[in-house]
């Protein structure tokens, strides 16, 4: 069943993509408090999932070119957050993990993190919230999203 254009309210998808925006924007200047980028935050946030991932997962699974990867992944192991140390199963590839000061940022990020998803869904009872959740789950599925990857980690 097809709804009709009448069902849906206009300028939805305007309005999502306002919101989407707007959170964007300012958890940029809640990361840049930190000293990093959102790329540099989700990056971390990846590492610290998963310890040991290659630069090339990192790169997919943020949604980026693994050449933009390579200078991201320079400036967090020269700030003292990432380690890079030869895969033994593969010799090509580096294994990345956090190093402690990088652990220390990723306990400071989700704190960020809450504080930032707070005050985006102050507005919303919690049902509400709940509700938004599921739906958007369902259009990121929709769209083929990485459930990591960001339009702003490919810049």
């Amino acid at each position: 069943m097809s709804p009709s254009s009448d069902a849906v309210p206009p300028r939805t998808a305007f309005l999502l993509a306002q919101v989407g925006a707007s959170a964007a924007d300012r958890f940029q200047a809640r990361v840049a408090e930190l000293g990093l980028s959102a790329r540099e935050a989700g990056a971390i946030r990846i590492i610290g999932q998963r310890p040991g991932i290659s630069q090339r997962e990192v790169a997919h699974a943020l949604g980026a070119p693994p050449s933009r990867i390579v200078a991201l992944l320079d400036e967090l192991s020269s700030g003292g957050l990432v380690d890079r140390e030869r895969n033994e199963a593969d010799r090509r590839n580096n294994a990345l993990s956090l190093t402690a000061e990088g652990r220390a940022m990723l306990g400071r990020l989700r704190a960020v993190a809450e504080e930032h998803q707070t005050e985006v869904l102050a507005a919303l009872e919690p049902e509400e919230r709940v509700a938004l959740a599921a739906l958007l789950q369902k259009l990121s599925a929709g769209t083929g999203l990485t459930p990591d990857g960001h339009p702003g980690y490919r810049g």
